[in-house]
């Protein structure tokens, strides 16, 4: 025990201060239950981010916000449940919302819940690849849950993609915006994810068309080439992960653009409409792919199919023309004693020339008719 009081004594408040300054991480000495998940944790105040010195926790922030007023933005990657218990006790967060920020994979929705909003957004990244093929992944999900309070806003953030430090650094530039309170950064996510929603939907198109024109190019014969369908099907696969992303997201901006909400100032409000506007773009972007992927997939199935007709046809064609030489070499080697033109001198180049002669004919009448 003396040996445990020793070692602590070591570690004094103004050393784990400086640390934090240095690696920029948070003093989980102080609660480790909450503080190793945090990614940012800052006090705004009229619209400024309020300097202390030192990265502050959860706790302190919030004590600042009921002091001093202002609101409090905290960010989170990633949290387990014991991470998250700390914060969820401290804003009050309703226990529905807090095991669905933790445990995630969960549809974009938006839940109010007595004093505080829940809102789920799915982001897409789309991954860049030098050629499509039946393995590529062309697109990658993340989730952004946020909760919006009268004085608080807290981002849970799970998966590699969709950080949100460039969008908290672009507020910070903004104070007249930012000091409208959280439903303000609530909108800037929700615009910052559709507008990811976008680029996305714009590769994504470039993809679709490099498949349309390999399907209907023809090929180095004139013949109809054709696509792996496997790549077809991965494309589709992966445009329905990003219909999943954005179809059930158009509902709640709606909600959030249309129907007047004690959490949301009344002049953010009316940018939701153009996020909502926006979204609805995309959501018919992605239909109209969903559709003209499953109009290639026919065509190029419907192409293996000639292909595969054509080949019957030249294998039939050529199977004919041997069936000549065949049945005539077949009569011909019975060994019967009496055969007209057995002992005949010229009974041998006629045989065969008139075999030469039908299957020229049968040739070039297949040919005519495009069978060869």
């Amino acid at each position: 025990m003396s040996m445990i009081r020793d070692l602590r004594a070591v570690v004094r408040p103004s050393s784990r201060v400086s640390l934090r300054k240095e690696t920029g991480t948070y003093d989980t000495t102080r609660d480790p239950a909450t503080a190793s998940a945090v990614v940012d944790c800052a006090v705004y105040r009229d619209g400024r981010r309020v300097e202390t010195g030192a990265p502050l926790t959860p706790q302190e922030a919030m004590r600042l916000v009921r002091r001093d007023g202002g609101f409090a933005w905290i960010g989170l990657h990633e949290p387990t449940e014991a991470e998250f218990a700390g914060i969820a006790r401290e804003f009050g967060l309703h226990p529905l919302a807090v095991e669905d920020a933790v445990q995630a994979h969960q549809r974009p929705k938006l839940e109010r819940y007595d004093d505080s909003l829940f809102t789920v957004f799915k982001t897409i990244h789309y991954l860049d690849h030098d050629r499509l093929t039946a393995n590529s992944e062309v697109v990658e999900t993340g989730e952004v849950m946020c909760f919006t309070g009268r004085d608080f806003f807290i981002t849970v953030r799970h998966g590699g993609q969709g950080s949100l430090r460039g969008l908290r650094r672009r507020l910070q530039e903004d104070p007249e915006l930012l000091a409208k309170g959280p439903s303000a950064v609530l909108h800037a996510i929700a615009d910052h994810v559709v507008d990811g929603y976008i680029a996305v939907a714009d590769a994504v198109q470039d993809d679709i068309d490099e498949v349309e024109t390999e399907v209907f190019s023809p090929g180095r014969k004139g013949s109809p080439r054709g696509t792996d369908a496997g790549r077809i099907y991965q494309l589709k696969r992966e445009v329905l992960e990003f219909k999943r992303a954005v179809s059930p997201l158009l509902r709640p901006m709606q909600l959030l653009s249309e129907r007047p909400m004690r959490l949301i100032d009344p002049d953010i409000q009316k940018y939701f409409r153009d996020v909502a506007d926006h979204l609805a773009r995309v959501q018919e972007q992605v239909i109209g792919f969903d559709e003209l992927l499953n109009s290639i997939l026919q065509a190029n199935l419907a192409q293996a199919s000639v292909a595969q007709n054509e080949d019957m046809r030249k294998i039939t064609s050529w199977a004919a023309i041997i069936a000549v030489p065949t049945m005539v070499c077949g009569v011909y080697g019975m060994n019967f004693e009496h055969m007209p033109e057995l002992r005949w001198r010229y009974g041998y180049p006629l045989v065969l020339g008139v075999t030469v002669a039908i299957c020229l004919g049968i040739h070039r009448t297949l040919k005519r008719n495009g069978w060869l």
